[in-house]
């Protein structure tokens, strides 16, 4: 389960895809496949979310993980930069952008 707190050491990531309504879906099997068979069960992943706008134009993704290099690394990984392409070939454009908790509510 995410661990949303100030008090957290993990590292947050939000990456926000931009896809139209026809590559959407086939973005988002693209995704759940990713954290299914590989993203998940790399070290230092904690939790995720996928979310779709109404319109089907955006994917936002949450992640958090044990520490920043775990994400980095997952990243540079051969899969994942093969991944990568895949998915960049469903969306315009797509930035995971890291980020510490400031606040809760």
């Amino acid at each position: 389960m995410p661990r949303i707190t100030v008090t957290s050491d993990a590292q947050t990531v939000i990456t926000t895809f931009e896809t139209s309504p026809g590559q959407c879906q086939d973005l988002l099997d693209a995704l759940q496949s990713a954290y299914a068979e590989f993203i998940s069960k790399r070290p230092g992943f904690i939790a995720a979310a996928l979310h779709v706008n109404d319109a089907q134009t955006r994917i936002a993704n949450y992640s958090q993980w044990e520490r920043r290099e775990d994400f980095l690394a997952m990243l540079r990984s051969g899969e994942m930069r093969e991944r990568n392409r895949a998915l960049n070939s469903f969306c315009r454009s797509f930035e995971p952008v890291l980020y510490d908790v400031a606040a809760t509510y």
